[in-house]
């Protein structure tokens, strides 16, 4: 089978009814505090102010991909692990710590994906990117006795070289932070080009008490391509994260040997 782009599955997504316009008056109705824009306005600015504080952090992320056969059976993988660094001056580097030669015959990872692993799985909506998404209120939700919001997210529209999460997010009633993410990552695509991604889902976790880091994400799709389905499985894992001090130069986590296989984390529960 001629190899093809990883990645772009089509979402199925169960149709819900369009919600009537929340307005003041009618907040407590549906459940919340305070009008829905208000909430809106709430936690996008918490999520703001997370992502100037993860600037702050190294971490190491650890990607797996494995590509099945149609028994079942894996025939190929991809792995990447990386440590997010800080140098005095405050920029990030990204450092391969380990990166075997993938054994995927059937897909390939493209730039998009690439853009989707930095930015998409671990999606934080900030200030500056709310102006590009629709955001509408779906309900309550219980997520591992954490009290959520639920929102739908969609992109407006989609802008050249740009990469953009659409799907659903749950957001902590108490401290207004996503603490999970489902759906998939969408852009232009180029005529006649036959990419599809995977849905996945995020979860995060308190690292320092305060704010919600992404801690794991993982997928198990189907990726329909013109020239069959191909089964996927991704696992991520964003963890070790140590702050950030401007003073010194932070290199940590010494070079994976590559004789050597990552240990799969144990699967999540939702």
């Amino acid at each position: 089978m001629k190899p093809i782009s990883l990645f772009r599955a089509v979402l199925v997504v169960t149709a819900l009814a369009a919600p009537q316009p929340v307005v003041a008056a009618d907040a407590v109705t549906v459940g919340l505090p305070l009008p829905t824009e208000q909430l809106i306005d709430q936690f996008v600015a918490k999520e703001t102010e997370f992502a100037r504080a993860r600037g702050n952090y190294t971490y190491r992320q650890t990607v797996k991909i494995l590509e099945y056969t149609d028994s079942g059976r894996v025939r190929g993988r991809y792995e990447l692990v990386q440590d997010i660094i800080f140098g005095s001056d405050g920029r990030r580097n990204e450092r391969v710590v380990y990166s075997p030669v993938p054994t995927l015959r059937n897909i390939i990872l493209t730039p998009q994906d690439m853009q989707d692993l930095r930015d998409v799985q671990p999606f934080v909506m900030t200030t500056s990117e709310r102006p590009d998404y629709n955001v509408r209120y779906i309900g309550p939700e219980q997520v591992d006795e954490i009290e959520t919001y639920v929102f739908a997210v969609k992109p407006k529209k989609l802008e050249k070289g740009k990469r953009y999460f659409e799907g659903q997010i749950w957001v902590d009633q108490r401290d207004l932070q996503i603490v999970k993410t489902y759906g998939k990552g969408v852009g232009l695509l180029k005529k006649k080009e036959d990419n599809q991604f995977p849905r996945f889902e995020t979860y995060r976790d308190q690292i320092d008490g305060k704010y919600w880091f992404p801690v794991y994400t993982r997928a198990d799709d189907v990726l329909h391509f013109k020239s069959g389905d191909q089964r996927i499985r991704m696992i991520i894992k964003y963890e070790d994260y140590k702050q950030f001090k401007s003073d010194a130069d932070i290199i940590f986590g010494e070079v994976v040997d590559e004789t050597q296989q990552p240990a799969e984390a144990p699967p999540s529960q939702p």
